[in-house]
């Protein structure tokens, strides 16, 4: 080691200064300053071709620092302690695996190797070892170490693409998750291109959609200029023929996924749409990637296209990612699949919403005396809750729908809120006389009239027949046409109904019904078995036989099946009649108002009862879970004294307050009712007047005046000649805020 070289320069020669600053690569050699045995080293290494550096020890440490160094070599010849304690601030620095550190000494320090190896050398080499030796030793460190730096570098970068690809496929699911999830279509499509060119690190991409007609519509752009209003064919309109010279097209038809690396090399496809885009946008064209939006198995339903991928390390334009791809075609897959569930979604709600209508409108068709009320009055009611919605003071302001659901579920409840009318009888809702059943049974008591009144004339001809007819019997014959004429005239009177019938008028009809007829037909004859059970008890008459005029007879009465009684579990409170009908003439026509029986009365009332039992008994989802309680407390009433259930001001939403209001309204002002003249606007609003408080709530139904839903909607369904009020403030009620 200590051999002369007498024809080379002094290892001093370049200035340590210099030698520092330009160490940046290979071996460097620390040792004692102007060290000869150093010298003979570093000359030695560098004719065996390695890139070695050398320094002091006073050096060593900034040296190292500055360097990335294959081996750092202590000299620790005469200076054994020193250069343990130098190692031991380098390990300090750099571990192992970074910085290899090899011990030179001679064999005098063999003591001291534990302690080198303790403070952090890689290896020990004595000093008389033979300079090729000393390199082979230190090039096997050296590619050790670069061996070691290079699997770090590739378990970094390994590392670094396994997080890029994590996080993409993290990106992936999340957006997945939000598109399930999602309710908007907008916004999951706008979601789909946005997510599709992050995936992609792309500059910007177009999303078509699939038409009913055959066509490809331009549905978004991630660009904010407007979108081409002209649709691409599938087929050729001429010949039949699939378009498959346009890219978007050939994916459609094909459900395959189409890279372009270089749009102005490509030859495959027409794409001289791109190219005079470029030409007036000034944007540049140059990779492409065109993916379907089909679910699996399925044909697609749209087209993604995202242009020039971008390199995120240089910047530049790049083809398309072969990876990144097939994670845009799952995220457009499962695009399909969401937008796919959209669609049967918002199908089963519009199918819902008309069956829904459909019910509605039928029970308007089913009895004229409804007219178009089950259509009228979710107009009014959403008009009368969106100016509840829109109220900023008053008794309403912290009333609102915060969702399209909250307004879904309010308007399918308005819909619904007399569907139990379509278990009315028809003939009780159109019901216009008293004696009306399936027809009018004046005309068998008119009849009776008329057999009474040919008896008196056959009397008459009998008598004059005989000889026996007098200037006495022919007055008193005329008396008793004329008081038939009379009495009759007096039970259709009171078959109309159209003045109530006082005490007098009640016992008159019982003396007229106490008149005798003979009947002298067999009256089971031709009757159905049900009519025939009820008359089971009756006793068999001989032919001919006397009858009342009017009566009230047991076969009348029809009793209510047990099935039909209340079922408590729903929380009715609704005096129910003991029988399901009483048909009885007298007890008919001696209805003291209207037309309608106690057990008819309750029948109409009735169709509340099977709208709670028909909407409560149904799987209504979550968000439509109100609709039964919106649709069946219109009848309720402000002092609890309405039906089916009388519930109080406290049970009553907001919502079931203006439904209340709206139907009220709209019965009393309707003028597509046979049964009644519509009322004037006037009349309607003082009758409500009179109801605000007791009936209907105060606050909403001046909310229906101040808003001016009242005059907007008479302009729409009222006649002009109905509408005599300009300004409904004189009809506001008093008090409220129950």
């Amino acid at each position: 080691m200590n051999r002369e070289a007498p024809d080379r320069p002094p290892a001093t020669t370049v200035p340590l200064e210099l030698e520092c600053a330009t160490a940046l690569a290979g071996i460097l050699i620390v040792h004692r300053d102007g060290s000869e045995a150093a010298r003979d080293l570093v000359d030695g290494l560098r004719q065996t071709r390695l890139v070695v550096r050398d320094c002091d020890a006073a050096h060593a440490l900034s040296q190292v620092d500055r360097g990335d160094w294959d081996v750092v070599v202590l000299d620790a010849r005469g200076g054994g302690e020193d250069a343990i304690a130098l190692a031991a601030d380098i390990r300090g620095r750099y571990p192992s695996n970074v910085l290899p550190i090899v011990m030179l000494a001679d064999a005098s320090l063999r003591a001291l190797q534990q302690r080198a190896f303790d403070a952090g050398a890689s290896d020990w080499i004595h000093g008389d070892a033979d300079i090729a030796e000393i390199g082979r030793r230190l090039s096997t460190l050296a590619e050790l170490r670069r061996l070691r730096r290079k699997s770090a570098m590739e378990a970094n970068r390994f590392g670094a693409e396994l997080s890029s690809r994590s996080l993409r496929l993290n990106g992936l699911i999340e957006t997945c998750i939000a598109m399930s999830m999602s309710r908007d279509r907008t916004a999951l499509l706008q979601q789909v291109l946005s997510e599709g060119r992050h995936l992609l690190n792309c500059n910007g991409g177009t999303m078509y959609m699939v038409t009913d007609q055959g066509t490809l519509r331009f549905e978004l752009r991630t660009r904010s200029d407007l979108l081409p209003a002209n649709e691409i064919p599938l087929h050729d309109s001429a010949t039949g023929l699939a378009n498959e010279n346009y890219v978007s097209v050939y994916t459609a038809l094909n459900n395959r996924s189409v890279r372009i690396d270089d749009v102005y090399a490509e030859t495959r496809f027409d794409l001289s749409g791109t190219r005079a885009f470029d030409a007036a946008s000034g944007y540049r064209t140059v990779s492409m990637l065109t993916v379907p939006i089909a679910p699996r198995g399925s044909a697609p339903i749209g087209v993604l296209q995202f242009m020039n991928a971008v390199d995120p390390a240089t910047g530049g334009v790049v083809p398309f990612d072969p990876e990144a791809g097939a994670l845009v075609e799952a995220l457009a897959a499962q695009a399909a699949v969401a937008l796919d569930n959209m669609e049967l979604l918002q199908s089963q709600k519009e199918l819902t919403e008309s069956l829904i209508r459909m019910l509605a409108t039928t029970i308007d068709a089913k009895s004229p005396h409804t007219g178009r009320h089950c259509e009228r009055v979710p107009e009014l009611a959403l008009q009368l809750a969106q100016a509840a919605c829109d109220a900023s003071d008053g008794p309403l302001k912290h009333f609102a729908f915060r969702s399209e659901r909250e307004w879904e579920e309010f308007r399918i409840g308005a819909w619904l809120h007399d569907c139990g009318k379509v278990t009315t009888p028809e003939y009780v809702i159109d019901k216009a006389t008293k004696l009306e059943t399936i027809h009018n049974r004046i005309h068998e008591v008119r009849m009776r009239f008329e057999v009474l009144h040919r008896d008196l004339e056959i009397q008459k001809l009998q008598a004059q027949v005989a000889g026996t007819w007098s200037d006495a019997q022919e007055a008193a014959h005329l008396d008793a046409l004329a008081q038939l004429t009379q009495e009759f005239a007096f039970v259709a009177r009171c078959n109309i109904g159209e003045q109530p019938l006082g005490d007098e008028e009640v016992q008159q009809l019982a003396r007229i019904g106490e008149r005798r007829w003979t009947r002298h037909f067999d009256d089971r004859l031709g009757l159905s078995a049900t009519e025939m059970e009820r008359r089971a008890q009756e006793p068999l008459q001989t032919l001919p036989c006397s009858e009342p005029l009017l009566a009230d007879r047991p076969r009348d009465v029809v009793p209510r099946p047990p099935e039909q009684r209340l079922d408590p579990a729903f929380g009715f409170r609704m005096d129910m009649p003991e029988h399901l009908y009483n048909r009885g003439e007298l007890y008919n026509l001696s209805v003291r108002s209207g037309t309608l029986t106690a057990e008819e009365r309750y029948k109409i009332n009735e169709h509340m009862v099977h709208t709670v039992l028909m909407l409560e008994r149904m799987p209504f989802p979550k968000h439509l879970r109100r609709v039964p309680e919106y649709a069946s407390t219109h009848h309720e009433r402000m002092d609890g004294k309405g039906y089916p259930r009388q519930l109080g001001p406290e049970q009553l939403s907001v919502p079931s307050r203006i439904m209340a209001v709206a139907d009220i309204f709209e019965a009393l002002t309707a003028a597509d009712r046979p049964y009644k003249q519509p009322k004037p606007l006037s009349e309607a609003l003082g009758v409500m007047q009179r109801l605000a408080g007791t009936h209907i709530d105060a606050d909403i139904f001046n909310l229906f005046l101040q808003a001016g839903v009242c005059l907007e909607f008479a302009r729409r369904h009222l006649s002009p000649e109905q509408i005599d009020v300009t300004d409904t403030t004189p009809y506001r009620a008093s008090g409220g805020h129950a």
